[in-house]
């Protein structure tokens, strides 16, 4: 049965959050759309300062949304995010802390809340929560049955696959293999600007997530145009590249920027689409990224790790019928599990139980955090097989505005002023001049972890509880690696 606006507002007037009730007057529930993007780390957009990135549409959505500057991914690899984005809890508690586990939630989920406020949802693109039990990626590209889809309708997705011009999706219940028509992103965008276009103009509200799966590698795979924009270009490196990773950084680079550039093009036809439909004042506009990519930055490749190439990430948030068009930065750190929330108290839908993250729309419409020490709490709590290729072990950590501090399950391990050092490569931990600082965050670390019954045990100790120690993605054979930067397998002993 379709609802109306007026009438979804009588309902859902009894379970309204703290957030919106201090944005003002009551207004019609917003729409959402919700853009992820796969690997896109925070620093690589024009708002954010890169000289590299092609960014005019999403530097204009900044110009006009809140930017949560210091996001982060708490737990940076895909499936880990998406199974927090959906529960709003932290990964140990939904259970998947690797990739390719099936998220099985034992609360509502997201688009489950929304469904019942009387939402239309809809998901397109990358899903990677359906998991592959046999541990090595079985179930990529199979069908997902509806009842594996956590409250979403309109359905056209894929497990997962990052062959971008070729991409196999599932429309509906048809358990046939589709092909998005070439590069799958803009095929995507297409088709979530028809669904905005037709449910824009209609009375019930919408959720729709288009989840998009560059920049992700591989890097050499986005539309020739695109390409093109990068091939003689020069890149400029941030300085934590070391000397003798820079080549490989900046030939990884041009693709990476090249399909940032086509994201872009995406998010204008997203916004545009918006517009065309008459919903654009009333609908909940987010862009971010699961986690982002290091591409040589202390000399690592990929995500995984607690240095902010990894773990932070764009997020920014547009909502002009209550928060204006007018920019805005917020500098508090927002996790991963704090966005379903902060997204269902904009909407006016009650949180559901068993939701771990925070609210942030007083933030948003304001409010200052109430601990002078608000941080996000970075975990990752089996280290899989390239981190554990550089040395890496188990760790958990908290990154505020300011300072970054880790722990792994050896010892302190991490602590920087990011301030003061932008690009994290002056470690203070152990230093007597930072004593009483490591100290304070040492408390405030020990706090989350009791907060989140966290009881920072061995990463082999949760696979097996688990039964998840046949996996991949942790239980590759690997030869140890030396760092550009030094031994940092001596740094966690």
């Amino acid at each position: 049965m379709r609802s109306n606006r007026r009438t979804f507002l009588k309902t859902a007037a009894g379970a309204v959050a703290a957030g919106p009730a201090i944005l003002g007057a009551a207004a019609p529930p917003p729409n959402v759309v919700f853009v992820l993007v796969d690997q896109w780390r925070a620093q690589a957009t024009g708002y954010a300062g890169d000289a590299n990135a092609r960014t005019a549409a999403i530097d204009r959505l900044a110009a006009e949304s809140i930017n949560f500057q210091n996001a982060v991914s708490g737990l940076p690899v895909c499936c880990p995010y998406r199974g927090s984005l959906m529960t709003g809890q932290y990964p140990l508690t939904h259970g998947v802390f690797i990739n390719d586990v099936e998220l099985q939630p034992k609360t509502t989920a997201l688009a489950e809340a929304f469904a019942k406020a009387g939402y239309r949802t809809g998901y397109i693109g990358k899903w990677h929560l359906h998991g592959s039990p046999d541990g090595n990626y079985g179930r990529r590209q199979a069908y997902i049955p509806a009842d594996k889809r956590l409250g979403f309708d309109y359905w056209k997705a894929c497990e997962c696959t990052h062959t971008y011009n070729r991409s196999v999706y599932f429309e509906g219940d048809d358990p046939a293999q589709k092909y998005w028509p070439g590069y799958d992103a803009i095929a995507q965008t297409e088709d979530a600007c028809r669904f905005i276009e037709r449910e824009g103009k209609s009375r019930r509200p919408f959720f729709l997530a288009l989840s998009l799966g560059p920049p992700h590698n591989p890097y050499d795979t986005a539309p020739e145009r695109y390409r093109a924009l990068y091939e003689s270009r020069e890149i400029r490196l941030r300085p934590n590249v070391p000397e003798d990773r820079r080549e490989v950084a900046a030939k990884n680079l041009r693709g990476y920027y090249a399909h940032i550039a086509a994201l872009d093009d995406c998010v204008a036809q997203v916004t545009a689409a918006l517009e065309r439909s008459g919903a654009g004042e009333d609908t909940i506009l987010v862009f971010t990224s699961d986690h982002g990519d290091m591409l040589e930055c202390q000399g690592l490749t990929t995500k995984l790790y607690p240095w902010d190439e990894s773990a932070r990430v764009p997020f920014l948030l547009r909502y002009p019928r209550r928060l204006g068009s007018k920019g805005r930065v917020i500098r508090a750190p927002l996790n991963t599990p704090d966005i379903m929330p902060t997204l269902l108290s904009l909407a006016g839908i009650a949180i559901p139980g068993g939701v771990q993250g925070e609210d942030h729309s007083r933030l948003i419409a304001g409010a200052r955090p109430a601990d002078a020490d608000a941080a996000a709490f970075l975990n990752l709590p089996a280290p899989f097989t390239e981190a554990r290729r550089w040395g890496f072990a188990e760790y958990r950590g908290l990154r505020t505005e300011r300072y970054t501090y880790v722990r792994s399950i050896h010892g302190p391990w991490l602590l920087y002023d990011n301030e003061a050092d932008p690009y994290q490569m002056r470690n203070l931990c152990g230093k007597s001049e930072h004593k009483e600082l490591q100290a304070r965050l040492d408390r405030a670390l020990e706090a989350r972890l009791r907060r989140y019954k966290d009881d920072f045990l061995s990463g082999a100790e949760y696979l097996r509880r688990a039964g998840l120690e046949h996996y991949r993605e942790v239980n590759t054979p690997i030869g140890h690696h030396r760092s550009p930067w030094g031994d940092w397998e001596a740094t966690l002993k």
